[in-house]
């Protein structure tokens, strides 16, 4: 029974550092050049952004953290049990690493030894996961600083001896439209082998009003997270924006079944990106007064609409477990 020690480090691998500064300049002059104007929600994530998220994560008016924590103390050992022979389990987005502690800790039998793979872009993500981690016995962690799919792709094909049982928790699903949800499991199915397995956490459609309040909540901290987006994008590639002059908003889509966070503009604003960042060329925009910038889509599903996803996916239904409170869906499934 081990846990992990200095002499005994986790193992950290750099897969595919796609977010060089390069890319980053040339996304955000791309997609703030589109009508609607928008940014790339997967940037929200640099050391701050990701602090306020788990902070977001602990306010009471977003509840999918504590309804998917309900859902893996209360059915870990029932999870893990399905997946015979299991030796892996490789995470994608770990955040700050409860919710794969949670489902160890409440799914092991015995002394079972597992190798934890953990799979994100964030730098602070992996190390506080990591060290939340090694507190559990008798398991080895590899931490992926990649996005998701190339990390995926290398954690699975990686010696492994049995089975691995494959984590998107969170709800991070959401995140994607509905065609680019149906492309990326088809991807994840495509990385892992045959009698692997995918557990996956949904946020459900329930009431405007509770949705509205979990991406616009009254402390303010969603609204900083938004935000911190252009500061990010002042600091690291020469923008220009006044962060002052941008109000947060939420809104809920009934027909696209979203919500959906927009920065907007407060007057007339001349914006400039790539000011003083070597090799790339400056940008400017004007952003007319109430102009919005798209930063997020939350896409939320029923049951039976993420059931049906999988299956069109390639994956075979094993389970599905429902927090009827937090309105939450854990659904695993086997690769077929």
């Amino acid at each position: 029974m081990r846990g992990r020690s200095p002499e005994d480090p986790v193992i950290n691998k750099t897969i595919d550092k796609t977010a060089t500064t390069a890319q980053f300049v040339s996304d955000v002059q791309y997609y703030l050049s589109l009508s609607p104007r928008q940014l790339p929600s997967r940037y929200f994530y640099d050391d701050l952004g990701s602090a306020l998220f788990d902070a977001i994560c602990r306010l009471p008016w977003y509840g999918v953290t504590r309804a998917e924590l309900r859902l893996l103390a209360s059915h870990g050992r029932e999870i893990l049990s399905r997946v015979a022979g299991l030796t892996t389990i490789i995470e994608l987005g770990p955040g700050n690493g409860e919710k794969l502690a949670a489902l160890v800790t409440s799914g092991r039998m015995g002394a079972r030894h597992l190798d934890l793979r953990l799979v994100d872009i964030s730098p602070s993500a992996l190390e506080l996961s990591s060290h939340v981690l090694s507190a559990l016995p008798n398991v080895d962690i590899t931490t992926y600083e990649a996005e998701y799919e190339p990390g995926l792709a290398s954690a699975s094909a990686e010696t492994r001896s049995g089975r691995a049982l494959a984590l998107f928790l969170g709800s991070n699903i959401g995140n994607f439209d509905r065609p680019g949800a149906a492309a990326f499991l088809r991807d994840i199915r495509a990385s892992l082998m045959l009698g692997d397995m995918l557990l996956i956490g949904v946020d459900l459609v329930k009431a405007k009003r509770d949705l509205l309040l979990a991406y616009d909540d009254p402390l303010g901290v969603t609204a900083a997270f938004n935000r911190n987006l252009l500061v990010r994008i002042n600091r690291e590639i020469g923008g220009t924006f006044d962060i002052d002059r941008f109000a947060h908003r939420a809104v809920w889509s009934d027909a696209y079944s979203r919500v959906e966070m927009h920065l907007v503009s407060r007057g007339r604003q001349h914006v400039s990106v790539g000011v003083g960042v070597e090799a790339t060329d400056v940008v400017d925009f004007v952003i007319e007064d109430g102009e919005s910038i798209w930063t997020e889509s939350s896409y939320k599903y029923t049951s039976r609409q993420i059931a049906g996803a999988l299956e069109e996916a390639g994956f075979t239904p094993v389970e599905q477990w429902m927090d009827q409170a937090g309105a939450f869906a854990l659904t695993l499934v086997e690769t077929a």
